[in-house]
């Protein structure tokens, strides 16, 4: 799940450029529109977004308790990175996506993330909802094709910026048929300052850790061939997938993947990538 950094060149959008679909405009009621369990869960996730340090603690707030408030089948955030334009992105999802794959999709794919960010400046920074098959930078990009693997079919996009007007980072939420709606861009609005300051505080953290091999406490707690399963599970793959790549049967993948989970305590295979991360057995 590390980030991949990439240059990009200016984006060149038509002046009249449309957005595809309508746009979701935030509730008038504002915290009135949310009903009580909503309230309760924005309250948790903004106590849960203080105690983010590391990559994987972003990764278990953001695939767990965020998940209750806002669904969603990956978030990709983005970090700005001066002039000229270019970007750093992290992408993170506990359904079946490769990230890294995904990632690699997001360098290739460079004007996709500098048209979303211009067209939301052009709408004064508004959280923008917007569908992959409709009109615009996402329209037939790789980037829409790899989010319709995993059935997303829109997107909730909104972002910071600095005191002079540029962009800080910005925040992509990849969601199934029907997700998206006013509420849903109202929520993503009401979190990014919480997602922003998270995500930066992992950056930070990784940046001042070494990049050595897993602690000694842990070196010898999974086998070669459980730490190689724990890769393909970091990759989102299913135990079908794991035994075709390992020439293996299934049910002997699924044996695998259970071991793992006893052996780190943990309860799914989401838990157990956010805490291979966290003992450094895998690297992101």
């Amino acid at each position: 799940m590390l980030g991949e950094q990439s240059r990009i060149a200016e984006p060149m959008l038509h002046r009249d450029y449309q957005a595809p679909g309508p746009q979701a405009e935030v509730p008038a009621g504002g915290f009135a529109s949310l009903d009580p369990l909503e309230l309760e869960s924005l309250v948790l996730n903004l106590d849960a977004s203080l105690r983010v340090h590391s990559s994987h603690n972003f990764f278990n707030w953001s695939q767990g308790a965020l998940q209750s408030l806002i669904r969603h089948e990956s978030l990709t955030c983005v970090l700005g990175k001066g002039e000229p334009i270019s970007f750093q992105t992290e992408s993170f999802s506990s359904v079946a996506l490769d990230i890294a794959r995904f990632n690699d999709v997001f360098r290739q794919d460079t004007t996709v993330v500098a048209q979303l960010v211009t067209y939301w400046e052009e709408k004064r920074r508004r959280p923008l909802v917007m569908d992959l098959a409709g009109e615009g930078p996402l329209a037939g990009s790789a980037v829409a094709r790899e989010l319709g693997r995993i059935g997303a079919a829109s997107i909730v996009a909104h972002g910071t910026t600095d005191a002079a007007g540029k962009l800080v980072s910005f925040f992509i939420l990849a969601c199934r048929p029907g997700a998206a709606s006013a509420k849903h861009a109202y929520l993503v609005e009401l979190l990014v300052p919480a997602l922003h300051t998270a995500w930066v505080r992992t950056q930070l953290s990784w940046a001042g850790t070494p990049s050595g091999a897993a602690k000694p406490a842990v070196a010898g707690l999974l086998t070669t061939r459980e730490i190689e399963i724990l890769k393909w599970l970091y990759h989102g793959k299913s135990n079908i997938e794991i035994g075709m790549i390992l020439t293996i049967s299934p049910l002997t993948a699924k044996n695998h993947v259970q071991k793992i989970l006893r052996k780190l305590n943990v309860m799914n295979r989401t838990q157990a990538v956010g805490k291979a991360l966290a003992l450094r057995i895998l690297n992101a």
